[in-house]
């Protein structure tokens, strides 16, 4: 582990969405000010959309910190579910585990929207990898919309996923649905300019307070291979700190960020695994083994049950062999082949 090595209290590149390491480039202040405006506003119905690794978990936990002590909050992300599963996962996030009775699932989820809308308090549902519901599903988050006053919305609902998400909220079915978000914000990768900020924030958050330990020319290469994509950047550094340890190094070079790449590399597997799937042929090949002339058995016995040949008949007798021996000639090329030849042979006579 490098941690000691490098003076980090933590790990700065971990795998959990850890608000504490939320960086807001342009767009994510931009994402996270608009959802705030949202709630703050009532609107309903808010999206988020962003491609895998975006960081998108990471800010949806950073804005439900800035509502715990004025909202009760819910936290969806078991999203491959039929519309009874949806409503008990909800209510078990509220702490109510009763029966399946989809009315009365209703009942109680509106009976508690009233409990804290009377306590004075915001109502916050975010479903996370909301891309994975079925229409039918989404047709059930739209009609939890209808819990409502006449004056204002009892809660707000917050539909988190990837872009598969936005085809299907533009689909001709949902759109319902579509009519009722306000807001649609998208998470783009980060500039490459960013990328220096990005990992200064995560060490400095982490603990670190040495030099620079990424070098500066490096930066645009990571920003290439990268992509610009947080989870990427945050396996990438994981792995070039962990090889800079490993070679008692105190900052990440160029030989480090080259290995690293080439480690990363998950074409060169693909590759390996096209090679091996090519059938290779032997420098020696098996010598077939000899088979029996189809209807030379049955031929001879017919000959001996027979008793003996007229000439016309043994002439055409050993034509029919000759024939049928042409057809196997590849067989009796073999040592083992000639023996049967040859057994055939007195079989005949």
């Amino acid at each position: 582990m490098f941690l000691k090595f490098f003076g980090l209290r933590e790990q700065p590149f971990g795998v959990t969405p850890d608000p504490r390491f939320l960086y807001l480039s342009a767009a994510h202040r931009e994402a996270l000010a608009s959802l705030y405006y949202g709630i703050e506003a009532g609107r309903g119905f808010l999206g988020l959309i962003a491609k895998p690794g975006m960081g998108k978990t990471t800010i949806l936990f950073h804005l439900l910190e800035k509502f715990r002590s004025t909202a009760r909050t819910a936290f969806l992300f078991q999203t491959q579910c039929s519309s009874r599963e949806f409503m008990r996962f909800l209510l078990a996030e509220l702490g109510y585990e009763g029966d399946d009775d989809f009315v009365r699932m209703h009942e109680e989820f509106n009976k508690r929207l009233l409990q804290e809308a009377r306590a004075g308090n915001r109502f916050i549902v975010v479903v996370d990898e909301a891309q994975n519901l079925e229409p039918s599903v989404l047709e059930t988050v739209r009609l939890l919309s209808d819990f409502e006053t006449t004056r204002a919305k009892l809660m707000t609902i917050i539909l988190a996923g990837q872009p598969e998400l936005a085809g299907k909220l533009a689909s001709p079915g949902l759109a319902q649905l579509r009519q009722r978000v306000s807001i649609v914000n998208r998470l783009e990768p980060l500039a490459p300019w960013e990328l220096k900020s990005y990992i200064e924030h995560r060490l400095k958050v982490a603990g670190y307070e040495g030099d620079q330990l990424f070098e500066e020319d490096i930066l645009p290469e990571i920003a290439r291979f990268t992509e610009g994509i947080p989870r990427n950047i945050n396996n990438f550094c994981f792995n070039a700190l962990s090889l800079a340890c490993a070679m008692r190094q105190t900052i990440v070079d160029s030989a480090v960020v080259q290995e690293v790449m080439a480690d990363l590399d998950i074409n060169k597997h693909t590759v390996a695994l096209e090679s091996q799937a090519v059938p290779t042929t032997s420098a020696e090949p098996e010598e077939p083994k000899p088979q029996p002339v189809p209807g030379a058995a049955p031929a001879a016995a017919a000959a001996k049950n027979k008793g003996a040949l007229s000439p016309s008949e043994a002439k055409a007798y050993m034509q029919e062999i000759v024939l049928k021996l042409k057809n196997w000639e590849q067989t009796l090329d073999t040592p083992a082949g000639r023996i049967a030849a040859r057994n055939a042979k007195l079989n005949s006579d």
